[in-house]
Order: structure tokens, then C-alpha cells, then sequence
């Protein structure tokens, strides 16, 4: 069985992520979505309201889990049995970042590998910062983010 992780922080998950999750559920025989833990980043979410997010959202994907973690990636990986990091890239900027990730992966754990996968041209443009701010000023993210997490956004945006 061939299993693969998709991390990040998911600050709200976007279409943009929920697309890369869907297609990799399809590429691997399971797919674990790991949700970081930064300690140095205050969220609009707490990192268990994302999971539960994103759990909503990928009800509908029996192999694909979601799990909370700190620390090194690859020691997530060693802890699920995983091989492989599965990464959507919007644009070159992303591969830049993503690339010297990869890289410092590989030389964490050699046996660890890193598939990129190209985001849809639709939400080349689409980040999770791009929809909170879009949110704070009340403008309209349907279509930016899996529906049934809108209202937790609008609720969130209007209590801080």
C-alpha cells in the first residue's frame, strides 16, 4: 500500500488545496492531509478547527485522513509509514520554496520522496492569506473555498 502525505497549514483550506487533495487521493492508496502546528503563527484558526475543517470537506474521500503535527515532516512520514510528499505549485515562485523543501527532505531522509503536482489554472491565483483578506473586507470567497466551511470564515473574521 502505497501512502503519501499532503501538509500544510491549511489556514482556511481553499479550493486551490481540496483540488491537489482530491486528485492525489487518487494517485495513492491513501493519503494522509497533515495539518502543521507552528507555534510562531497565530492562525485565524486554531489548528483543531482546521483539521475538523478539512475533515468536513473530504468526508467524501474514504481514503484520506487528516492529522495534526508538529515538528519535522519526515518524522510524520516515519510515524504513518509514508513515502512520499505530495505538493500543489501555483506558479515558479512556488517551485522555488517548494524545490529547497524537497531538497531538505531528501537529505533529511533519503528514502522520502516529493511529487508535485501543478495546481488548475483557476486557482493559480488562490492562497489562503488572499481569502482572509478578501473576508476581512467583506468581499465574496464562494467559489475560493469548499462551501461548507464559509460561514466558520465569516464567523471567525466578524468575532476578532
Amino acid at each position: 500500500m502505497e501512502r503519501a502525505i499532503c501538509p500544510g497549514s491549511f489556514d482556511p483550506i481553499t479550493n486551490g488545496h481540496l483540488d491537489i487533495i482530491e486528485r492525489a487521493s487518487k494517485v495513492y492508496d491513501e493519503l494522509i492531509v497533515g495539518v502543521l502546528v507552528n507555534p510562531e503563527k497565530n492562525g485565524l484558526f486554531s489548528v483543531d478547527e482546521r483539521v475538523e475543517q478539512i475533515k468536513k470537506v473530504v468526508r467524501n474521500l474514504p481514503n484520506v485522513k487528516v492529522k495534526k503535527f508538529s515538528g519535522l515532516l519526515v518524522d510524520l512520514m516515519n510515524e504513518e509509514d509514508a513515502g512520499v510528499i505530495v505538493k500543489g505549485l501555483r506558479a515558479v515562485s512556488d517551485f522555488e520554496y517548494e524545490f529547497q523543501m524537497a531538497a531538505m527532505n531528501k537529505k533529511l531522509d533519503p528514502s522520502k520522496e516529493t511529487m508535485f503536482m501543478m495546481t488548475k489554472a483557476e486557482y493559480c491565483y488562490l492562497s489562503s492569506s488572499s481569502v482572509k483578506q478578501v473576508a476581512m473586507f467583506g468581499g465574496c470567497i464562494k467559489g475560493l473555498v469548499p462551501e461548507e466551511i464559509i460561514p466558520d470564515i465569516i464567523r471567525k473574521i466578524n468575532s476578532k
